[in-house]
């Protein structure tokens, strides 16, 4: 269960909101019939369109649905933009040349040979972060190979494998052992049989084709086609989908929407293999996600609720349990089986509230005004009764604004919330959306700079042009002298 995670990053999030007073992209979700999006090297790419001012512009375009930075994926096509067969061949070629250099039959292959192997034999290069068999011995002579490679190990890819570290790509960060244990321990308890593990990317070489399937949850692409759907198919739907669950724990930099279709369409997939007497029921869920986020998921699940448990990670330095105040980890557990089934560790600091029904932060305080505890980020939150609700403890209440913020926030600042996305619990420097937000920005300052670049180009040539013309009619006017006092 200590499946490795992309992109872990709070304030690199998803596209704005669309509001008035905001610049940035935002994904467009299919309402008809779908319509075949050109590939790239991670598969169908996304619609997208630029939001300015709470305005979207006209014309709209594709682009990658993993990668957020053009370095990594340099995809780009506009909606209504004809190609020529000689680009859309070197398109095709390109994505090919940029798959895996093994095909899923050739690492399991190459899988069964290696575990047949005696122990002295099974090495690993840590450098390309692949299982070696004695024919590869040689490629890697000069490589850090690690010997000895235990049944166990091999059962625990990440303990062999190296977090990757682009965080605009493929930044992993590991469950902490304090949160996979809890994870493990919840679902034996919860008597979970299956578990679908929807984001453990690199582990191709570690398991059988009816254990793992490269795909892209953003656009919920199966790589190895019809044959991994089924796969993944008969997995949800096996003993009629009893007994599984699905855990989830995708890149924060990700659009929640995107995501938001490929489940629907998981949970879809599960559904079928349902009598029609449990069509009602709902594939159990654990989503992994920041709880600045829980908004966005409820509006696309409102059965989902969230969890206080604090989700921690190994190799990251602010996502850690233990720190207090806003240094504390904000990534949470979202679900939809019912919370009073789910018991969080007391030796940690939570507590079982009989009012609420389940296990909350020890500084969550029920308010018998809100009827809840309301707290979302572990601390005590106050109750304003001018906004009727309760907010943070660092908040006070604005006359001006008629809200509650920060005590040092601006008046004159949009009186909806943040700047960005208009939400009023966080300021702009820390709004989910900011990158985008940065994003957008650079991208007109670049279109402005080219503008004026290209005012100058002109201005100089025409410059030029004058300076060009003032010479030849002097020529003509010293040429004409001479002629006349010849």
């Amino acid at each position: 269960m200590a499946a490795p995670r992309d992109g872990l990053e709070a304030v690199e999030a998803e596209g704005s909101a669309g509001l008035q007073g905001t610049s940035g992209i935002e994904v467009v979700l299919p309402l008809g019939p779908a319509v075949s999006a050109p590939l790239c090297p991670h598969g169908p790419t996304l619609l997208f369109v630029k939001v300015t001012q709470g305005k979207e512009e006209t014309r709209r375009f594709y682009a990658c649905s993993a990668c957020r930075d053009r370095k990594d994926c340099n995809f780009f096509q506009w909606e209504d933009e004809k190609l020529s067969g000689a680009r859309l061949a070197a398109r095709e070629a390109h994505n090919r040349r940029c798959q895996p250099p093994l095909s899923r039959r050739q690492c399991v292959e190459r899988y069964l040979k290696f575990i047949e192997l005696p122990l002295t034999q099974r090495k690993f290069c840590q450098r390309c972060q692949q299982l070696l068999l004695p024919d590869d011995w040689g490629q890697h002579s000069e490589h850090q190979v690690l010997g000895d490679v235990s049944v166990t190990q091999l059962r625990k890819p990440s303990q062999l494998l190296y977090p990757l570290e682009n965080k605009k790509t493929n930044a992993q960060y590991l469950f902490a052992d304090r949160s996979c244990q809890f994870l493990v321990d919840l679902l034996s308890t919860l008597e979970f049989r299956r578990v679908l593990c929807v984001g453990t990317p690199r582990y191709s070489q570690f398991y059988m084709e009816d254990s793992f399937c490269h795909y892209n949850m953003f656009n919920h692409h199966f790589f190895d086609g019809k044959t991994a759907l089924e796969v993944c198919r008969a997995f949800l739907q096996e003993d009629k989908g009893e007994g599984v669950i699905m855990v989830t724990d995708p890149p924060f930099g990700g659009l929640v929407e995107p995501l938001a279709i490929t489940f629907k369409k998981l949970i879809a997939m599960w559904k079928e293999g349902q009598s029609q007497d449990d069509r009602d029921k709902e594939l159990p869920i654990f989503w992994i996600f920041p709880y600045f986020f829980e908004s966005r998921i409820c509006q696309f699940f409102p059965s989902l609720r969230m969890l206080d448990y604090q989700v921690d990670y190994d190799n990251h330095a602010l996502y850690k349990h233990g720190k207090t105040g806003r240094k504390q980890s904000p990534v949470r557990i979202f679900t939809n089986i019912p919370l009073n089934k789910i018991i969080l560790p007391t030796e940690e600091g939570y507590r079982f509230c009989s009012l609420c029904q389940r296990y909350v932060s020890l500084e969550n305080q029920h308010c018998e005004h809100c009827n809840s505890c309301p707290s979302k980020d572990g601390r005590k939150w106050n109750h304003c009764f001018l906004c009727k609700k309760c907010v943070k403890p660092s908040w006070i209440h604005c006359s001006i604004c008629n809200h509650c913020a920060v005590p040092d926030h601006s008046c004159q600042g949009p009186k909806d919330g943040c700047f960005i996305c208009g939400e009023l619990d966080h300021k702009r420097s820390t709004c989910p959306n900011i990158a985008t937000s940065k994003r957008a920005n650079k991208a007109v300052r670049k279109q402005k700079q080219r503008k004026s670049n290209k005012m100058k180009m002109e201005t100089r040539k025409g410059q030029s042009m004058n300076l060009t013309s003032a010479t030849r009619r002097k020529k003509r006017r010293e040429r004409a002298h001479q002629y006349l006092c010849s």
